[in-house]
């Protein structure tokens, strides 16, 4: 290739990766060096999925908050951002992708010397009759975000059910209660929050109910029944029937790589694309992956995993903006921390759970502990149960479990770091972390976990 030639960039996807990537490389390389054409095809660009649930519940309260950076800004600079615009196909052995103009209808081959596959996530719909019928949602995008705002603000009833109690689930059935609505969480599994062991996701469980969410476990859903012009009325299980104006599918998100397989790319056992250290594509020398598409290296398994989450996609779009403008950057992987939150009750996980655990053929010990936010003596101490897993005989962290009241979420920080440096739960013992009665009791909540793991390894050791 002729170094005087410009070269061309191509980006799937207008939101976290793709555009942190095209950002990143633009500030590395001017317009007379790297042309980048990216394309989205829905109507927003650079915008936070994971604040969905709170616009919707009124928490943020307008859909232009959630917008990190329009598509007019990236233009100036010098960003050829085209919304509405879906890549149908990628040519992998003649570098090109195939696009379609949403508006017009008119189809158009573009060639890239780079490309960056960014198409993020699409919600799960399960193949059940109604699945599809009027008032039924997934909350992926800011575009279904609206769509289902639109519902809410021209449906006259007031009884919602959402389908799964995952992030996305839980989060949403809180967006509902706060607007009013009678809310019936149905969620296959035996707790809410699966990414949770059993027994801390009882904690999350009894926190909904008390907020008037109906929750029922153990069920899973059959068809979603129709009314009046065909709209959705119901949900149904094996046993009940459950009424329904509206219906959010919480269910989770599968990676949206249909494109990358039609390409023949290399897919892992999630069905998102595997990548380098440098999140270039397995076997490709000139396409990157980043985002919900792909699959990421878990740190403590070993394994590939995929997780949704934009703190990852953002941090892709940085490794790949930096590769393809010429420099060097590695994402390494993850530990799998996650927070939320449902109403006053925060959530939080970081590492393995005890079937992780167990799938990866790891011995350990679990061992959980109440604690408070604060010294018991301060105002508006909360509680907080901490649950934590170390290796049987290195005593190894393998994961941690928080939940309860303010400040107890972002504890799970501690054990991330913790669990990235491969610390035991004896040297966690010994962290200096702040203290003030405020902040924390004497013994931070992590530091009373980490004691009681430390016992039950060495009495488990021989």
């Amino acid at each position: 290739m002729s170094m005087s030639r410009i070269e061309r960039l191509v980006v799937i996807g207008g939101d976290a990766a793709g555009m942190s990537a095209a950002s990143q490389a633009r500030r590395m390389r001017g317009p007379d060096e790297l042309e980048i054409v990216a394309f989205e095809r829905g109507h927003f660009s650079s915008y936070s999925a994971c604040g969905i649930p709170y616009w919707v519940g009124g928490d943020v309260p307008e859909r232009n908050r959630l917008i990190a950076r329009s598509p007019a800004e990236h233009r100036e600079r010098a960003i050829d951002l085209r919304m509405r615009t879906e890549v149908t196909e990628i040519d992998v052995a003649g570098g090109r992708v195939r696009s379609l103009d949403l508006e017009t209808g008119a189809e158009e081959w573009t060639s890239y010397d780079k490309l960056v596959i960014a198409t993020g996530a699409r919600p799960i719909r399960p193949d059940l009759p109604g699945v599809d019928a009027p008032g039924v949602h997934g909350v992926q995008t800011l575009d279904d975000g609206q769509a289902l705002l639109d519902t809410l603000a021209t449906t006259e009833g007031r009884r919602a059910v959402v389908v799964g109690a995952g992030y996305i689930g839980v989060e949403m059935a809180e967006s509902l209660i706060n607007r009013g609505y009678e809310v019936t969480v149905v969620n296959r599994g035996k707790e809410p929050m699966s990414t949770l062991d059993p027994d801390m996701g009882r904690l999350v469980h009894t926190a909904m109910e008390n907020l008037g969410i109906t929750m029922v476990n153990d069920a899973e859903i059959t068809k979603l029944l129709t009314g009046d012009a065909g709209r959705v009325r119901a949900v149904a299980t094996e046993d009940a029937e459950y009424p329904a104006d509206v219906v959010v599918l919480g269910i989770g998100v599968r990676p949206e790589t249909t494109l990358a397989r039609a390409a023949g790319l290399p897919l892992g056992d999630h069905g998102g694309l595997l990548t380098d250290l440098a999140m270039r594509v397995r076997g490709h020398e000139n396409i990157w992956a980043g985002g919900d598409c792909v699959e990421v290296l878990d740190l403590i398994s070993g394994r590939e995993r995929h997780i949704a989450l934009g703190t990852h996609a953002n941090k892709h779009g940085q490794v790949i903006g930096s590769n393809v403008g010429g420099g060097y950057a590695t994402f390494p992987g993850v530990v799998g921390t996650a927070v939320s939150k449902v109403c006053d009750l925060e959530i939080a996980r970081t590492g393995l759970r005890e079937k992780d655990a167990h799938r990866a053929g790891l011995r350990f010990e679990a061992v959980t502990i109440e604690s408070t936010s604060r010294a018991g003596y301060y105002p508006d101490a909360d509680l907080m149960t901490v649950k934590m897993l170390a290796e049987r005989r290195t005593g190894r962290l393998l994961g941690v479990q928080i939940v309860g009241g303010e400040g107890a979420a972002k504890r799970v920080d501690i054990a991330a770091v913790a669990l990235t440096a491969g610390m035991t739960v004896e040297q966690m013992t010994s962290l200096d972390l702040g203290y003030a009665p405020p902040f924390s009791p004497v013994w931070d909540p992590i530091l009373v976990a980490a004691r009681k793991a430390v016992t039950a390894v060495r009495k488990n050791a021989a």
